[in-house]
This record gives C-alpha cells, sequence and structure tokens, in this order.
C-alpha cells in the first residue's frame, strides 16, 4: 500500500532510501535543516574556488554502480569519474615519500623496492583481501543487522579466525618496513578505529585501495549528492530545505508526525537519517533505545579539525591526496582512542581537488583542504584551530620542501563545533561510530526502532557503518525494511 514518508535529513543515506522508497511507490518527502542538502557532503564555493566539506575520498565505484544500476541508470548517466593516476602519495620525512599508483602491479613493485620480499607477500595480502571484498561487499553488508546468524555463511566459517584477529597484527606478521606497515594500516582508518581494534576480515578495505583504485567525480564528491537528487526527484521525491525538525510525534506507540519549524506534519513512516543520538532525542525518553550512558560507552570514529585553503599559485611536490605520516602514527592513535586530548604532533591529511578538476581552483591557483583527524568531544576554540593550522602548514613547508604562507588568499575551518551545530553530531564526530568487532552488524543501533512502530533510522551509526559507500547501502536496507513491515 502507498504511504507517506517523512525523511529527517538529506545526506547519502537518506537521500539513497528516498531514492529506493519512491520506488516502491510511497509518497516520500526530505526534511533538510541546512540551506544546502547532503549532510556532511556539503560543499564549500569562494572567489572561484570549490570544496567539498566533507568526504573527498570517492573509493568502491562497484557500490555506486550497484545503487545506480537498481534505478536502471549508471553514475556516467549524472558525473563524470576520474580514475586518480597516481591514487595518493605519503610523506614520511623531507622530501620522503612514497607515491601509490592506479594499479597493483606498480604498487607491487614500489613494495619491493622498499623491502625485498615484500611484492610477493603484498600479492598474496590482496588476494586473501580481494577474497573479503567479495563475501563482505557484495553480500554480508547488504544484511540489516537484525540477527548473528546473517554472519554465518559457508564463506564466513571458513575465515571465522579472521573476525578475531586483527589488521594490525597481521599486517605486521608479513612485513617489516614501517612505511609499508602504516600504508597497509592506512584504508581501515576509514573505519573508525585503531588498526588493533580491527577485525582482519576488514583487510577487504586494502582491496578497495590497491585492488579498485581512487577515483574523483568532476566538480568533487558534491556532484555525487547532485546525482542523487536528481535521480530522486525523478522518481517524484520532494526535497525541503531549511527544515528544522523539533520533535517526532508518538501516539499509540506510534511514529505519526514531526514538528517542522513550529508547525506538525504528518506521516504514515518516519524514517531518520540524521545523527542517531540526535534522532531519538526528539522523542520522548519513553521511546528512546538508547541512553546516555550506552553512547558515552561506544567507540566513535574521530571528528576532525578541516581547514579549505584557497592558494594563489599553483602548489609543487603533492598529489590530489597526500598523507603526511611523518609524527608517531601510535601517539596521535592514542590521543584520539585511549586519551582523547588534543594530539601534540597530529598526523594529517591534504587534499587538492585542483590537481585534478580545473573547475576545482580559477587558473593559476590551487584549492586545498587540510584535515586533522580529532578526539570527539574535545575543546574547540579559534586559538586552538590557528594553532593547529600553524603546526601542519609549517611541517607541510618543510615536508614538501616549498614556501606557500605568504601564497594563501583565504583559509576557513569546521570542527568539533562546526559538527555539532551543523549536523547535530554526537560530541562533534565525523564519521560515527567506530568498526570494531563489538560494534559490527547486528551489534550496531537497529535500523528499527524496537518500542516505536514505523520508525526507522539509517546512516554512519547504524548497519552497515561508516563512509560514504555504506551510506548508500545503509539506505538500501532500510527502505527494504520499512516496505518489509508495512
Amino acid at each position: 500500500m502507498k504511504k507517506n514518508i517523512i525523511i529527517i535529513g538529506s545526506g547519502f543515506s537518506s537521500l539513497a532510501a528516498a531514492c529506493y522508497l519512491a520506488k516502491q511507490g510511497n509518497d516520500v518527502t526530505v526534511y533538510e535543516k541546512n540551506a544546502t542538502i547532503g549532510g556532511r557532503a556539503r560543499q564549500l564555493k569562494r572567489d572561484g574556488f570549490t570544496f567539498d566539506i566533507g568526504p573527498t575520498w570517492y573509493w568502491m565505484p562497484d557500490v555506486f554502480e550497484r545503487f545506480f544500476s537498481d534505478f536502471g541508470k549508471k553514475p556516467s548517466d549524472y558525473y563524470e569519474l576520474i580514475k586518480l593516476s597516481p591514487a595518493y602519495q605519503v610523506y614520511f620525512g623531507i622530501s620522503d615519500f612514497v607515491t601509490i599508483a592506479d594499479n597493483l602491479p606498480e604498487i607491487v613493485w614500489t613494495f619491493e623496492k622498499i623491502e625485498k620480499g615484500s611484492g610477493e607477500k603484498l600479492e598474496a595480502f590482496m588476494k586473501e583481501a580481494q577474497s573479503n571484498y567479495d563475501i563482505a561487499i557484495k553480500d554480508l553488508v547488504y544484511r540489516p543487522g537484525i540477527s548473528p546468524l546473517e554472519l554465518i555463511t559457508v564463506e564466513t566459517i571458513k575465515k571465522v579466525n579472521q573476525f578475531f584477529g586483527n589488521i594490525s597484527k597481521d599486517i605486521r606478521r608479513k612485513f617489516n618496513n614501517p612505511k609499508l606497515i602504516q600504508i597497509l594500516e592506512f584504508p581501515v582508518l576509514f573505519l573508525g578505529a585503531k588498526p588493533s581494534d580491527t577485525p582482519s576480515f576488514y583487510s577487504f578495505m586494502n582491496f578497495a585501495d590497491f585492488g579498485l583504485g581512487t577515483w574523483h567525480p568532476k566538480n568533487g564528491m558534491y556532484s555525487v549528492i547532485m546525482a542523487m537528487e536528481s535521480l530522486a526527484k525523478e522518481l517524484g521525491v520532494t526535497v525541503k530545505t531549511n527544515s528544522n525538525i523539533e520533535k517526532i510525534h508518538i501516539e499509540n506507540n506510534t511514529a505519526t508526525a514531526i514538528s517542522v519549524n513550529g508547525e506538525i506534519v504528518k506521516g504514515d513512516v518516519v524514517l531518520s537519517g540524521a545523527d542517531y543520538h540526535h534522532s531519538e532525542s526528539l522523542l520522548e525518553k519513553r521511546y528512546r533505545c538508547y541512553s546516555e550512558s550506552y553512547w558515552e560507552s561506544r567507540t566513535f570514529a574521530p571528528s576532525s579539525l578541516l581547514f579549505y585553503v584557497g592558494f594563489d599559485r599553483k602548489l609543487e611536490n603533492v598529489t590530489h591526496h597526500t598523507l603526511f605520516f611523518d609524527v608517531d602514527f601510535d601517539r596521535h592513535a592514542s590521543a584520539i582512542y585511549d586519551n582523547p586530548k588534543w594530539p601534540e604532533q597530529p598526523l594529517f591529511y591534504a587534499s587538492f581537488p585542483s590537481k585534478t578538476d580545473l573547475e576545482a581552483a580559477p587558473q593559476g591557483q590551487e584549492a586545498g583542504i587540510f584535515l586533522i583527524p580529532l578526539a570527539p568531544g574535545l575543546e574547540d576554540t579559534p586559538q586552538l584551530r590557528e594553532e593547529y593550522f600553524e603546526k601542519i602548514i609549517s611541517r607541510f613547508e618543510k615536508l614538501t620542501q616549498q614556501s606557500v604562507k605568504e601564497n594563501i588568499i583565504f583559509k576557513e575551518s569546521f570542527c568539533v563545533n562546526d559538527f555539532m551545530k551543523e549536523y547535530n553530531s554526537y560530541k562533534g564526530n565525523a564519521y560515527g561510530l567506530a568498526n570494531t568487532l563489538m560494534q559490527t552488524a547486528f551489534l550496531r543501533p537497529k535500523l528499527k526502532s524496537k518500542k516505536v512502530k514505523n520508525l526507522f533510522f539509517t546512516g554512519q551509526l547504524t548497519v552497515p557503518g561508516p563512509g560514504v559507500p555504506p551510506a548508500l547501502i545503509s539506505g538500501k536496507l532500510v527502505s527494504e525494511l520499512i516496505q518489509k513491515n508495512n
């Protein structure tokens, strides 16, 4: 039967769910509190420069293809994809960097050159990683996290030991060179946890990296948001911005309406793609499934301090994606997960989309995005932001052997306070709940409320987890659950 479905938020998971639910024949309306859609994946434009505010990495292109194919479409119907070559670069010291190619044979050759015998080990490691990818991304993550039995298949039984080992130990058993170890540990950071807390099975992220490559949608990741909005509208979805949700109304233990900008809007189903903790705060306490102590006990993925910088010239010795691992990885990780505080010497990441995309900056100039991972919930002041920008930009100059400070036209920042204000994000987290063993699949917050009928959730705090591809999948999963329950 046709339902009137209310969706809170307009990030990747909400837009994906909207498309699937509209395809089922429902009336779907998306409400977004901000002036533009996209959730964390919004866009900043200033003085001819264009920045992705949120995600900048396009991995797992097959997940995007699968999403669009569900509607008889292809990504190329909406946006142009460019495979990055090289994929990225990692700095370990002054003019000391490793460049990751856009294909596995060249990466194997790079490894072998750094550590004799590591090329053959990498090939074996990647074969296992691809096997895990085929099991996880093509099958397991498309299950709704209702029962532990979802994880039990012939393939996973063969790999049961990989759910109890961890990525860090596995990599160190095979490789000795610290540079190679850090490069192999890097992809699991997208899962929001330390490599030592991430199950071995998640090596599938290494296949996403080395096997499938790193891509860039022309005009940035926001092109994907715009594509999904176009598809949603083609399917009949209504999208309303500047629509702040103040309450979810419950009658007879059933979600029946929301309050939007002071007005009550009725619906048959309420689906929230907003931060899960915030979504439950829109309910009276008796209807919430997860207490404050529950959220306090969870392992959250990091927050971030981000800078969006316009340079008046092209920068040298960097690629589109450049990582700076010249300081102690473990000490920074400890400052995020073990003893939350501002790291003394932070690792950081920089993206220069104008290296690939001419539209990202005026001719002869450069757009730069700098990111420092931080523990959620930290004090966030203008003074701290300025102090840490000075730290990383000074190191950037030293490591890449160029002066850039005098070439800065402008910079804008985004940190813990902004994540809370703009996205109602719990403690200002940027990526949701970490994918540790005890926060995987059926152990994550549920897609469907246990206490309220016709109330559902989607996004990076529920199934399957953090990241853009999982967000697309989360939207699909919750749409199927809504269809099944109605």
